[in-house]
Formats: C-alpha cells, sequence, structure tokens
C-alpha cells in the first residue's frame, strides 16, 4: 500500500478488506458513508479477496467475537472479485475507472451495507471522487 512505519521507515503490511468486520462497525456506530482510500494499490492484481465471514472452530459466524482468545482462533472467509489491469491512479470521476473497479467498489457497497461516500484513487488529495455529498441526508 506503499505505508510505510514513521519512527522505523519499515514497509506496514496490509491484507484484503474485511468487508464483514466494515459491516459490524456500520451497524454499531450508525455510520452513513465511507470513505474508500488509495483504489489506485489495487491496480493490476488478477484477483482480489474480500472476507465475507468467518470460521470459528469450524463453525461460520458472521460477526467478530469479542473475545480476544475467540478472535486469535478466527479464519477469514473471503470471497474473490476479479481484479483489472487498467490504472485507477489519478482518476477524478467514475468515468475515468475501469468497469470491474467500479464493481469492485459497488460489490463492497453490497457486502457492508453502506454507500461509499468518497473514493480516492491515490495519496493525492486531487485524485478524490466524490460519490455521494456525506453532509447531505
Amino acid at each position: 500500500g506503499k505505508e510505510f512505519g514513521v519512527n522505523t521507515g519499515r514497509k506496514r503490511r496490509v491484507g484484503w478488506f474485511d468487508a464483514m468486520l466494515v459491516r459490524q462497525t456500520v451497524r454499531t456506530c450508525g455510520i452513513a458513508g465511507l470513505a474508500l482510500t488509495k483504489l489506485d494499490i489495487l491496480d493490476g492484481f488478477d484477483s482480489i479477496k474480500v472476507c465475507i465471514g468467518y470460521k470459528l472452530d469450524g463453525k461460520e459466524i458472521d460477526h467478530l467475537p469479542a473475545g480476544e482468545g475467540a478472535q486469535a482462533r478466527v479464519e477469514p472467509i473471503y470471497e474473490i472479485i476479479e481484479g483489472w489491469k487498467q490504472p485507477t491512479a489519478n482518476a477524478r470521476s467514475w468515468a475515468d475507472l475501469p468497469a470491474q473497479a467500479i464493481k469492485y467498489v459497488r460489490r463492497v457497497e453490497e457486502l457492508v451495507g453502506c454507500p461509499i461516500a468518497l473514493l480516492s484513487t491515490s495519496p493525492e488529495r486531487e485524485d478524490t471522487i466524490l460519490v455521494q455529498n456525506p453532509f447531505e441526508a
């Protein structure tokens, strides 16, 4: 994700999007719109994994358990979404995005139960797509 530790300078590790945890947070906190940032780091992947649930001790569950011990035993269940080869970097409108990138964003919205209000396509402030004004009802 082109992220580095402030003190150490080491590359930060990143994982796949956890839609189940975000869905749980949206429900708990009453969130009405999300910012999905740095879409460009997914450019070039053949496939993209999204966590859509968990297995705990062999049984499927639809929430992250509260207990630390149970959380340590949880295994993610992934949905694989087709990636895209065209760049999203520096896109500033929906028309600039590859069709498969739009499908990915729409699938994330569906999985988390909340619209994406803001979408960024690079670390640059100008490379932001206002999908829905988060301050309007």
